[in-house]
């Protein structure tokens, strides 16, 4: 009889590589580790894999990535961080041990890229053959504009130990990217300062 529930072997490496970086930094671990945690052999990753940074971008893209794709599509924005958010919180010791990965292969570089890249393949399908009010307003400029305001409020909230609800820090979201900065300045105070 074959066991429908029966993890794949990119979900056990992920898993092993998810224990692994809580315990000690991504740079010092090891191929081996991954699959002994695993249960495979080495030769088996690389079968999936081409090298832990790969592994870790395929985590992102199954984990972050994939479900909020349809919420996107839909132009579900808000929901679509919500649930991003939440995606990440189920995995909090992980995304905040990973968020500490600097270098050629930084979380931080691998998160905006995939931003990066999902916004302006829905700015290029919303704008189709519409001419921009202005030829600054690229596809990619406003994509990049946005992916880095994610960015900065994603790895705040994560390096601060993710304690803001999702909801509230996609409402953050919502606010600041929905208002002129003179309006931000001005709606932002719930009560008068004196």
């Amino acid at each position: 009889m074959i066991q429908r529930n029966k993890k794949t072997v990119d979900e056990r490496l992920a898993e092993s590589f998810k224990e692994l970086s809580c315990q000690m930094p991504v740079e010092k671990i090891t191929i081996k580790q991954i699959t002994d945690k695993a249960g495979v052999i080495r030769p088996t990753f690389y079968n999936h894999f081409e090298d832990k940074y790969n592994l870790l971008e395929w985590i992102l893209i199954t984990d972050i990535v994939n479900p909020a794709m349809p919420l996107l599509n839909a132009g579900m924005i808000k929901e679509a961080l919500i649930l991003i958010f939440h995606n990440m919180q189920k995995d909090k010791n992980f995304y905040i041990h990973i968020s500490k990965l600097e270098g050629q292969n930084s979380f931080r570089s691998m998160v905006e890229q995939g931003i990066a890249l999902v916004l302006c393949s829905m700015l290029v399908d919303r704008m189709g053959t519409k001419k921009p009010i202005n030829r600054w307003l690229t596809a990619e400029h406003i994509s990049e504009f946005y992916t880095q305001s994610i960015i900065y409020i994603l790895m705040s909230w994560i390096q601060d130990g993710m304690k803001i609800p999702p909801e509230e820090l996609a409402e953050v979201f919502d606010f600041i990217s929905s208002r002129s900065l003179a309006d931000v300045l001005e709606d932002m105070w719930t009560v008068p300062m004196k």
